[in-house]
């Protein structure tokens, strides 16, 4: 029976060619910009590959490059990367309980063997942006929105986020996010097809399976802690999505169940040797206790310090620390969401989006609330879900990062929403005032290039190879011994090509009978001695129990050689080990040294 209307013709086959063209020009011409934009951000490392420093990263960039260095050493000689001694020696450390990133650090070993592994902390980080900023844009462009325009504008800001780029200083592992909107597309489809018939679910469960478990592998390799934050949201996403239409919800649950189990069990079969080493292997540990690490509520309206809006304007440091600034939306883009959420409240989407931005920012929040650095003693819902094993080793100020991806959907619906009103009526007001206010929303949140710095030359006593010559089957201990503070030593081992393991460093290691994490090794007296000295710039007193104490370390250490490199307070440094040592040291090569095997 005719309808009375006629259905729309069927595309030819040069037609449909030509709009895969455009379609193509359009995510070059975005995934271009977006990497032209990690590119400019991290510019000043990349002008300075070979002495830059990333000044806000604290000791983390020096800690990366490491990982990323020990792991091609080890690779290139045919060892196992899960674990080493090459720092806190004797002891070692467990490098799938330090988030070593072997999801990267393994394919790009001959960019570190060839480059060194400053070149492979930019590049990471560079792609990281780069490719969290496109995948998310490739998400909402292939189920969200019909415009490249609007895909385009959420996925800029899931890439280029306040918090995104404060990681960027320091923190591979929540920069290199891309695999997060591919895991969420995959189950999308699964769900898509929950009214396909069985049969065909079926015949496609072991392809769709082994694609979502492969991605989770993966992920797991870069960093467990972003899969644990984006997975508990994709939940509550999902879950307030459904609510109008549980029975639609039931029925897409039961139908990717099968599909979500069996990629578990492929994502076990990947990652069993790993996951075993990292959770029960040596020097592994149970949990770490960060402390208070909520975000401060001024975070959340204030501008990020890389930004234009940061150079612009005067605020109170309310972060954890430069490389923490997990919020700081802006309280232009937080206007910008809230008059949005009112009026685009009908959009499930847009309901299941501000529940995530909303739930996730009070539980950043901590267990009180801080306003200003000061605590307001009111509790919050964090005091009650700190407990909960595994989430009581995530920083609590990272859950705003499950509301960076939510703000991107809310940014993409009402961008698309704009431009449809614009094709229906060219004088319409509405686009122009949403397309003026979402730039005074995020014009402020435009990040500029990270400060960098030189760093100073590695001691030619390690550069050179002079080291050698000191050290037979034992550990080199710095004077101090490296630390969370301070860990230049792992640089100087690494540009060393490794030659010696050294006492102390930069890790997170188990501590006590209870196996709790910390940061950096156990406390040796002699190791504490020396660093109040240094602190004090005062020589200690050194009776016979401090000199047979730093025997024992010593021999704990299996020290061959004591280095004491250019530092601040040196001339203490040198005393004080003189003392405890009874013998005086020698200069070689710009380092001070005590050449110990006889004595230990």
């Amino acid at each position: 029976m005719d309808s009375g209307t006629s259905a729309p013709p069927t595309p030819t086959r040069p037609a449909r060619v030509a709009r895969r063209i455009r379609l193509a020009r359009a995510d070059l011409l975005v995934a271009t910009g977006y990497l032209s934009l990690a590119v400019l951000v991290l510019s000043g490392q990349w002008l300075h590959t070979d002495r830059g420093y990333l000044i806000k990263s604290g000791q983390d960039q020096t800690m990366w490059e490491w990982f990323f260095a020990v792991t091609a050493h080890r690779i290139a000689n045919l060892q196992n990367p899960l674990g080493t001694v090459l720092q806190n020696y004797p002891d070692g450390v467990n490098m799938m309980a330090n988030t070593a990133m072997f999801g990267v650090g393994v394919p790009l070993t001959p960019v570190t063997l060839l480059f060194g592994p400053t070149v492979t902390f930019v590049l990471v980080l560079t792609l990281g942006l780069f490719g969290t900023a496109f995948a998310w844009y490739w998400l909402f462009s292939r189920e969200l929105v019909t415009s490249k325009t609007a895909a385009a504008v959420g996925g800029l800001f899931c890439g280029f986020a306040p918090a995104m780029i404060s990681h960027a200083n320091a923190h591979p592992n929540f920069v290199v996010l891309a695999l997060l909107p591919l895991i969420a597309l995959q189950i999308i489809k699964l769900a898509r097809r929950a009214n396909a018939p069985a049969e065909a679910r079926k015949a496609r469960r072991l392809r769709d399976a082994f694609v979502l478990g492969l991605l989770v592998a993966l992920q797991i390799a870069l960093g467990e802690e972003p899969l644990l934050i984006f997975a508990l949201a994709f939940g509550v996403f999902a879950l307030v999505y459904y609510l109008h239409s549980p029975r639609a919800g039931v029925r897409a649950l039961r139908a990717i169940t099968p599909t979500v189990l069996l990629a578990a069990l492929i994502t076990v079969a990947l990652t069993e040797i790993p996951l075993w080493w990292q959770f029960f292997g040596p020097q592994s540990y149970r949990s770490i206790d960060h402390g208070p690490m909520g975000n401060d509520f001024k975070s959340l309206y204030q501008f990020p310090s890389e930004s234009l809006g940061g150079v612009f304007s005067h605020q109170q440091n309310v972060s954890i620390n430069a490389t923490e600034e997990n919020s700081y939306f802006g309280w232009p883009l937080l206007i910008l969401l809230t008059v949005t959420a009112v009026l685009m409240w009908r959009e499930r989407v847009v309901r299941a989006a501000v529940t995530v931005i909303v739930g996730f920012t009070v539980l950043s929040l901590g267990a009180t609330l801080m306003f200003g650095r000061h605590d307001s003693g009111f509790a919050l819902p964090w005091k009650w879900f700190e407990q909960v094993p595994l989430l009581n080793s995530v920083l609590e100020s990272r859950f705003t990062m499950a509301a960076i991806p939510a703000i991107g959907v809310m940014l993409a619906v009402a961008t698309q929403r704009a431009l449809e009103y614009w094709r229906e009526s060219a004088t319409d007001w509405r686009p122009l005032a949403w397309f003026g206010a979402l730039i005074l929303a995020l014009l402020p949140l435009t990040p500029t290039i990270l400060p960098v710095v030189q760093r100073a030359p590695t001691p030619a006593f390690f550069a050179d190879g002079t080291v050698r010559q000191y050290v037979s089957d034992g550990s080199v201990v710095i004077a101090p011994p490296p630390s969370p503070p301070d860990a230049r030593a792992l640089r100087w081992q690494a540009d060393a090509d490794f030659d010696f393991p050294l006492a102390g460093g930069y890790f997170v290691g188990p501590t006590g009978t209870e196996k709790k994490g910390r940061y950096g090794p156990d406390d040796r007296p002699t190791a504490s001695l020396l660093i109040r000295a240094q602190q004090s710039n005062r020589v200690p007193v050194v009776d016979e129990a401090a000199r047979a104490q730093a025997l024992e370390d010593l021999r704990y250490w299996r020290a061959d050689v004591v280095v004491l490199p250019p530092t601040d307070n040196a001339d203490v440094l040198r005393l004080t080990m003189d003392q405890l040592l009874g013998i005086e040291a020698k200069q070689v090569d710009g380092v001070w040294l005590w050449d110990v095997r006889a004595l230990v």
